[in-house]
């Protein structure tokens, strides 16, 4: 697997990252059970033969238990911690936390952002993180909290690089003002059924009601401050590799027809073609495929030596976009 180097950082890490989101077992409060371990390993394992060395986390994964099971592999493959990079995610909490008439609602204040970092490490059973991500925009943000936690956490070692989820231009602006360390990484949501991030800046300016975009230009703004873009849901759910379950949008069916086609030319999986479209895009986007299926996990990861034409990526634009560019 290719690699590529994370501005600000001694990071070099493979271009298609491994999201521990399912590997926990659901998001049901029952405990760990061991088919659930045994099918966490396998999936690890399989990222780790394709040649990721990128494992993106977050504290509610699986209610902790992502986070938890991950950490079996130490046993598995003792040394395994110096040769990969862990990111793990904070931010959101969950309804009835800490009583019962608490709201669902995301916190970036310094004592959560502090105490769940603490909750990760004994976790993963690791003494540092390599990246933390602040998971969901918080509307209630004071930055100064934010960059008085990131101090503690960088200065005691625990946690050695910063980066933000589903952020804007914007609000990665007010962080990074008071923010002392960079922040690295922006994860956010994009494949080419929802593709929206990179549509902004075709349809700026033009009368497309049922496309409305506010050009938050976050991709460009990210791409000029070499912050990483880290791409979640890149295969849209199974949506377009016919792996979905429902009937699909008629974008979703187009897609998947051209995706289908492209594969068949090209000698690959659909799983590949859907990876290589992210790949091709100039602000290098890093996928991350949550699949704990190990065939799905080496079909993505056959994306990693595709090369897409300017036209062949401009068609599965079109198509997940669902209309003609202007």
């Amino acid at each position: 697997m290719k690699t590529f180097h994370i501005a600000d950082t001694i990071l070099n890490v493979s271009r298609i990252a491994y999201g521990c989101m399912t590997i926990g077992g659901g998001w049901s409060r029952d405990p760990l059970t061991e088919q659930t371990r045994k099918s966490a390993l396998a999936a690890i394992q399989a990222a780790l033969d394709q040649g990721i060395n990128f494992f993106d986390h977050a504290d509610i994964y699986g209610r902790g238990r992502s986070e938890e099971v991950f950490s079996s592999i130490w046993q598995e493959s003792p040394g395994l911690r110096g040769k990969i990079v862990l990111q793990t995610k904070c931010g959101i909490r969950f309804a009835g936390d800490p009583d019962e008439t608490a709201p669902g609602r995301y916190d970036f204040s310094y004592a959560h952002i502090v105490r769940s970092v603490e909750g990760s490490l004994k976790r993963l059973k690791t003494d540092f993180v390599d990246v933390l991500l602040l998971h969901r925009p918080d509307a209630l943000v004071e930055p100064e909290e934010v960059a008085r936690a990131f101090d503690e956490l960088h200065q005691s070692g625990k946690v050695r690089s910063f980066g933000v989820s589903n952020h804007t231009a914007a609000q990665i602006a007010l962080l990074q003002k008071y923010v002392h360390q960079p922040l690295i990484v922006n994860q956010l949501e994009l494949n080419i059924l929802h593709s929206q991030l990179i549509d902004e800046g075709v349809v700026f300016n033009q009368d497309q009601p049922a496309r409305v975009m506010r050009g938050e230009g976050t991709l460009e703004y990210c791409r000029l401050h070499n912050i990483a873009i880290q791409a979640w849901a890149p295969l849209a759910g199974g949506a377009m590799t016919g792996t979905a379950q429902g009937r699909p949008s008629e974008a979703a069916a187009n897609v998947s027809r051209l995706v289908a086609q492209l594969a068949r030319e090209k000698n690959v999986s659909p799983e590949a073609i859907a990876i290589a479209w992210l790949l091709r895009h100039p602000v290098r986007i890093q996928p991350i495929i949550g699949t704990t299926n190990p065939a799905r996990i080496k079909a993505a990861c056959g994306g990693d030596a595709v090369e897409l034409t300017r036209e062949e990526w401009y068609t599965l634009f079109i198509a997940g976009r669902g209309g003609a560019l202007p």
